[in-house]
């Protein structure tokens, strides 16, 4: 009899799928398209992966709320947790909750202010410094080195923001970029209809511009959509952004957008499951995990039409 228990025993035990791994995320907010693309990327990466389940959360662009979806993570269970941080100079009390409670914890697409992160937590994305001097070198380029540009900058509580000004700095302080002049630099926090706001007030008030440089395709847009409003020639005016999401992609299919930059979103989030789980095993990743950026203009658009 007990043979036969055993046996039945074992026979449940081949047919049951293994242990799934739950992964907490927290979105820093749902409404953004381009951490739509990342989001999907992360949910079509563990849909084809099986005994994979992720828990998504909206943060809603409040670090309050995130904080509490992490707490509310670590008291379900869970195996691991994926952040998208709301602030990214707050991670550091995020870090401290996974740490002392012993789950590992993976930062995507914005850098934790933590450096260095300790052991089990890592951060995927892309390297900052290349994405706006990407960008600012090839503005530089079109306009020969000389002329007046303004900044639309993201949120300055996001690392990515800083740096991606940063670049633009960094850029036109070389000798080849020397005659190029920031005359407006004002934040419009990654939002399109901010990017717009600003535009129309600049147009307003008659500042001389060549080129707009944005931290992002959103606030491009926006900008964008200011200028076309205000009847400006859009073949004499530059306008460049950052991600290279589908609706920047038309734009510049349209000839309104000059330059943007490709961030793997999907990569992103498929890099940042699998770093979760290679944790949740107990398995060895690096800290930074890179998703290079890469330069995209209407040359070479083609390839990218598909991917964001």
């Amino acid at each position: 009899m007990r043979k036969i228990l055993y046996a039945a025993a074992m026979t449940v035990l081949m047919a049951s799928p293994a242990l799934a791994e739950n992964i907490g995320v927290s979105m820093a907010k749902f409404d953004d398209n381009f951490l739509t693309v990342l989001r999907n990327g992360m949910q079509d990466y563990a849909t084809g992966k099986d005994g994979v389940n992720l828990q998504v959360e909206d943060a809603q662009n409040d670090v309050s709320k995130q904080l509490s979806q992490i707490q509310n993570f670590i008291a379900q269970g869970v195996d691991a947790i994926i952040v998208n941080p709301v602030d990214t100079d707050a991670t550091p009390a995020m870090t401290k909750l996974a740490v002392a409670a012993g789950v590992p914890l993976v930062y995507v697409n914005r850098m934790p202010s933590d450096n260095p992160l300790p052991a089990k937590v890592s951060f995927v994305g892309s390297n900052e410094v290349d994405s706006g001097t990407l960008e600012m070198q090839e503005v530089c380029k079109i306009m020969g080195g000389k002329g007046n540009i303004l900044v639309l900058m993201g949120e300055l509580s996001n690392q990515a923001a800083r740096q991606r000004t940063q670049d633009i700095h960094d850029v036109i302080a070389k000798p080849e970029c020397a005659g190029i002049k920031i005359v407006e630099e004002q934040t419009g926090n990654w939002d399109r209809t901010q990017g717009t706001d600003l535009m129309t007030n600049w147009i307003s008030s008659g500042v001389q511009f060549d080129a707009v440089v944005s931290n992002n395709d959103e606030m491009a847009i926006g900008a964008i959509q200011a200028l076309k409003a205000a009847g400006v020639d859009m073949n004499k005016v530059i306008v460049a952004g950052v991600d290279a999401t589908q609706d920047a992609l038309a734009a510049m299919k349209a000839g309104d957008l000059d330059v943007t930059v490709f961030q793997n979103a999907a990569a992103q989030g498929s890099g940042a499951v699998d770093t979760a789980l290679k944790l949740a095993k107990g398995e060895s990743v690096e800290s930074m995990v890179w998703v290079p950026f890469e330069l995209v203009t209407p040359a070479n658009m083609e390839q990218y039409l598909s991917k964001n």
